[in-house]
């Protein structure tokens, strides 16, 4: 199997839509390169909690488990004034109101093709960092928007009882 690189795993934004209502919350745009793809992301850590129980004179607990919880998404671009201007304006005023699915994708090594990887559908916008400002650098500014996930969307593969 060959190896994959950070570069080859980004991710897409788009507004949940609930019922037939239209989604409130604004669509990322593409670039002039019509990419739509977020070029970092990091988090969706799941973890369970547990509790260890002792019962007198027991050397090993018994282990009783708890519901997993995933963590928060970050995904995060570089600033382009014309793609993603409005984007934050209208973002900005509805962090903790927002709701996106969020799809985050393996390319291949030419960075086409892109097959999912995981998916998440209905996650509220937590947070918006904004890009930092520097006189003294020519480094682009990026920007970052995390999302709080309820669960994840099982993919059709599974579904359908295929191996992953």
């Amino acid at each position: 199997m060959a190896k994959v690189s950070q570069r080859q795993i980004v991710a897409t934004l788009s507004p949940t839509v609930h019922g037939d209502e239209e989604a409130a919350a604004p669509s990322p745009k593409a670039g002039t390169n019509n990419s739509l793809y977020f070029t970092q992301v990091s988090g969706g850590e799941i973890t369970a909690a547990v509790e260890k129980v002792y019962d007198g004179g027991m050397k090993f607990p018994e282990v009783l488990c708890a519901t997993a919880d995933i963590g928060d998404i970050t995904v995060t671009r570089h600033y382009d004034t014309g793609r993603d201007k409005a984007f934050l304006a209208a973002l900005r005023h509805m962090v903790g109101s927002a709701y996106y699915d969020i799809t985050i994708a393996e390319m291949d090594c030419d960075l086409i093709d892109a097959t999912t990887m995981r998916q998440f559908t209905g996650a509220l916008v937590v947070g918006l960092t904004e890009p930092d400002g520097d006189a003294a650098s020519g480094a682009p500014a990026s920007y970052s928007v995390t999302l709080s996930v309820g669960q994840p969307t099982v993919p059709t593969e599974v579904e359908a009882g295929a191996a992953v």
